[in-house]
């Protein structure tokens, strides 16, 4: 039998230089720490990207606030922000520690972005900022604003007209085809969404009624972000969002780091080394975690801990990381389907732009089976009502992945995380999407937990 080569070597010579790998191909769950992992002020100053580009990025989504409230009376109350709640989880927390057989010390929180305006998933932060920015930028360059206007004016007859003229494209499972087409036909612009074979049908028909042309592709994420990216290129006045090398994406993903900070002042919880924040983040193509887990480590520098959680098909992100092969490298390359019920971590191709950002700042890395996915799913809401969509459970085992695994174990005595701070930790699960999911599909989620 001929030898398997992948990105130039052998199967086995990848098992052997990274162990985790057999158990990654066999679909297994697996923890990883990453050896890559290091402080915060070793790498800060040879970033790309800092504290001003955020601050910078939070300010553009102040500017259009109004507009916002405008266009989306629901959010009117809050004068136009899109943000979303944290939630302590006691019942859930108390579920679990029994389910896992193992008492969780800290406080449990779960990070709401499914309960997100507009389009009800983490993705409302990314994809709209880069829309917003580009409105912003076709405004000013015609124009028709200052920076210094009341940003409501952008919904007038003008505005519209001139957003008429253009196209935006992007590559989507779902939740970011949701977010930017329906801020992006709100505005008056032609939107395209390219959907891979993993994307819900209520989101294609959601995207539709909201005017956006759903292009369907029989292949994967990444495939139509490839087809997406080429229509772009060929035609005229069109702007293609890229999710695998999005900058603007990331910065929008990253504001959430400035708000975090506020809300856990709030609710007088204290983030520092005695106090320690650990985040849990599903993890598709990379950009949204990524984003975040910057951002967070810009605001609490080694106060934070963040770990990304994978479908264990669709390990993207873990194979671009452990190989340090990053966009090289695909699930498929190591025989692994892609085909998962998280359909908005369905990616067989992580993002570089992502993965080379966070590489020295991801801690670990875990994956997930489906039926795993399902079970929290039915957890959470017979423990608090809480709903959110099977991608974003990813995130629940890892508390528990760090004290009742070798490797979570090996993490905490490497950080000096002892009993005595981890009593003073907050957990903090991302729930990344729910609120738009129909009655229909819930339930039948509901009933796929019970199996």
């Amino acid at each position: 039998m001929e030898e398997q080569y992948i990105l130039g070597h052998t199967l086995k010579t990848w098992t052997e230089r990274h162990p985790a790998l057999e158990r990654i191909i066999r679909a297994e769950e697996v923890v990883w720490l990453n050896p890559n992992d290091q402080s915060f002020n070793d790498y800060r100053s040879s970033l790309s990207l800092s504290l001003v580009d955020i601050k910078e990025a939070a300010a553009r989504f102040r500017r259009f606030q109004p507009l916002i409230a405008t266009l989306f009376p629901e959010t009117a109350e809050e004068e136009g922000l899109i943000e979303s709640s944290i939630v302590q989880i006691p019942k859930m927390q108390s579920d679990l520690s029994s389910h896992y057989r193992v008492d969780l010390p800290g406080k449990l929180w779960v990070k709401a972005d499914h309960e997100l305006p507009i389009s009800g998933s983490i993705k409302a932060r990314g994809g709209i900022y880069e829309i917003l920015k580009f409105a912003e930028h076709l405004a000013l360059e015609h124009g028709l604003l200052q920076t210094s206007d009341d940003y409501s004016l952008l919904a007038g007859a003008e505005a519209r007209a001139l957003f008429q003229q253009y196209g935006i494209m992007v590559g989507s499972t779902g939740n970011l085809g949701l977010s930017i087409g329906i801020m992006g036909a709100k505005l008056g612009f032609n939107v395209e969404v390219h959907m891979s074979v993993d994307a819900k049908e209520w989101k294609k028909e959601k995207l539709r009624s909201a005017g956006v042309t759903v292009v369907e592709h029989a292949e994967d994420f990444s495939r139509a972000v490839t087809e997406g990216r080429k229509a772009a290129e060929a035609a005229p006045h069109v702007y293609f969002v890229d999710d695998e090398w999005s900058r603007d994406l990331f910065m929008g993903y990253a504001v959430a780091a400035l708000r975090i900070k506020k809300q856990l002042e709030t609710a007088h919880i204290q983030v520092d080394e005695a106090h320690p924040l650990l985040v849990y983040l599903p993890c598709g193509v990379g950009g949204g975690p990524g984003g975040v887990t910057f951002g967070l480590k810009q605001v609490f520098g080694d106060a934070v801990h963040c770990f990304f959680a994978e479908p264990t098909e669709s390990p993207a992100m873990f194979l671009g990381l452990l190989t340090g092969m990053h966009e090289k490298v695909s699930v498929e390359d190591f025989g692994l389907s892609n085909r998962t019920v998280a359909d908005g971590l369905a990616v067989g191709r992580p993002s570089g732009f992502a993965g080379k950002m966070v590489e020295k700042m991801v801690s670990g890395m875990y994956t997930v089976r489906d039926e795993h996915l399902y079970q929290l799913l039915r957890q959470l809401i017979d423990a608090e009502g809480m709903y959110l969509e099977p991608s974003a459970l990813a995130g629940f085992p890892g508390p528990y992945n760090l004290i009742g695994t070798a490797a979570g174990k090996e993490y905490l005595k490497q950080q000096g995380l002892d009993e005595e701070k981890l009593t003073n930790a907050t957990h903090l699960l991302w729930g990344t999407g729910g609120n738009m999911v129909p009655d229909d599909v819930r339930q039948a989620d509901y009933q796929s937990g019970m199996k």
